[in-house]
């Protein structure tokens, strides 16, 4: 036990609460198309922004004073285990995620690397049990130490790419130990600086491989999750190989693994991808390939992932809207890797930075539910392309030459007239909901 959140009391719902530590509208067992909200929402705590992140920013160190600072110890991991669950309990949320480097630290060989690992691990387990908190996903940090400056799997050192994959290999055995519904790969350092000193065909069959042997291995252990890959367009590479869902779905069809991998889909990625958040969303679900997200938001001032908390009830409406027609989540869930800013100290802040963020995807989610129910926008968009349904339009796209319909266009005389998009009506009509 810490004493870093005494005084604060559990986070109840209660929508006439006075206090900034209560959730006016996340109540896990309030019923949202047929099932629980929390079974719905799925909500997991990112346990490296909250525990892990000392404050600092690329102009300046940690700002943040944590009990079990410096995090370069397994007396003072077991410290922030015992504070992270301890936050859990209090927030209720039924899910947790971890890289392995949050969790324990590293250790100068592997096999201390390995023993670390392990050691917390058993003591993870009790923790979960005791507060019926469980996995959502684990995966390993290829990104942070210098060993990894030129890439994990695509390093043109082949000793680089073996220290990467057996590190996932006891990333995966640790998250399946501990019960974990998915293995997420971020390729946080897969790509590069400068083509000067690349190889971009060597460096994708790599990648491809690697994921090729993480496939085999969940096979080989039973893990029954599944493997989720999480795109991102930069930062901290220039350019990043798995920089959007389109990007993505090529790979993952090139190395044979169709069936086998879903994504991770991050709201603040997306953003730096050029894309909304539920582009990539209704991508990933036309692919088949929806599996978890990470919910936060960037600032839109800043071209940087600054991993904010969400606030914003339209853009969660239009997420959860597309998930929730992709049928919902299934093993994913909706993990806050999302951060304090710098100059929130307080423990109440790292508490009410949640509540907030669990009240706006539940606001959202209630909208979403609610515009998927009335069907409105489906109907739009079918009216919108009706034409495609007569037989002659059928016709055409499935046996038309450019001649035969060349031929008919002249024969009927067909002149197309534009149509209105509606857009502004329909972005109106989101509006009565949110």
């Amino acid at each position: 036990m810490t004493n870093f959140f005494d005084g604060i009391a559990p986070v109840r719902y209660d929508p006439d609460a006075t206090t900034d530590l209560a959730y006016r509208h996340y109540n896990p067992d309030e019923i949202v198309l047929g099932k629980r909200m929390e079974d719905q929402l799925r909500f997991a705590i990112a346990y490296w922004h909250s525990f892990n992140w000392e404050g600092g920013d690329p102009f300046g160190g940690q700002t943040f004073e944590r009990p079990w600072y410096p995090q370069d110890s397994m007396r003072n991991a077991k410290v922030k285990a015992d504070a992270a669950f301890e936050m859990f309990a209090l927030l209720g949320q039924p899910f947790f995620c971890f890289h392995d480097a949050d969790i324990c630290p590293g250790g100068e060989t592997f096999a201390e690397y390995l023993s670390n690992l392990d050691e917390i691990t058993d003591y993870i387990g009790p923790k979960m049990e005791a507060t019926g908190t469980k996995l959502l996903w684990g995966t390993a940090n290829l990104f942070t130490h210098r060993r990894f400056m030129s890439g994990a799997a695509t390093n043109p050192d082949p000793d680089v790419f073996a220290w990467s994959a057996a590190t996932v290999k006891a990333c995966m055995d640790a998250t399946a130990r501990l019960g974990g519904e998915n293995y997420v790969l971020w390729g946080g350092r897969e790509g590069y600086e400068t083509l000067l000193n690349t190889d971009l065909v060597r460096e994708r069959q790599q990648a491809g491989r690697f994921l090729q042997m993480v496939v085999a291995y969940k096979h080989k252990i039973g893990f029954k999750g599944q493997i989720l890959i999480e795109p991102k367009p930069q930062e901290p590479s220039k350019h990043q190989y798995d920089y959007d869902v389109n990007t993505v779905y090529s790979f993952v069809k090139e190395f044979g693994l169709e069936g086998e991998v879903a994504m991770n889909i991050e709201q603040g990625h997306a953003i730096l991808a050029g894309h909304s958040f539920e582009h990539e969303l209704a991508m990933a679900a036309a692919f088949g390939l929806l599996g978890s997200i990470d919910m936060n938001r960037n600032d839109y001032q800043s071209g940087w992932d600054t991993d904010q908390f969400p606030n914003n009830v339209p853009e969660v409406a239009l997420a959860y809207y597309e998930i929730l027609k992709a049928g919902g989540f299934d093993r994913g869930g909706t993990n806050f890797d999302a951060k304090l800013r710098r100059q929130s100290l307080d423990a109440e802040d790292l508490i009410a930075g949640h509540v907030g963020a669990m009240d706006v995807c539940a606001r959202g989610l209630k909208a979403a539910a609610a515009m998927l129910e009335d069907g409105g926008l489906e109907t739009a968009r079918a009216e919108r392309y009706a034409g495609w349904d007569s037989a002659a339009a059928r016709d055409m796209l499935a046996n038309g030459t450019l001649e035969s319909i060349s031929e008919r266009v002249l024969r009927d005389d067909i002149a197309p007239r534009p149509r209105s998009g509606r857009q502004e009506r329909l972005e109106n009509y989101i509006n009565r909901f949110v």
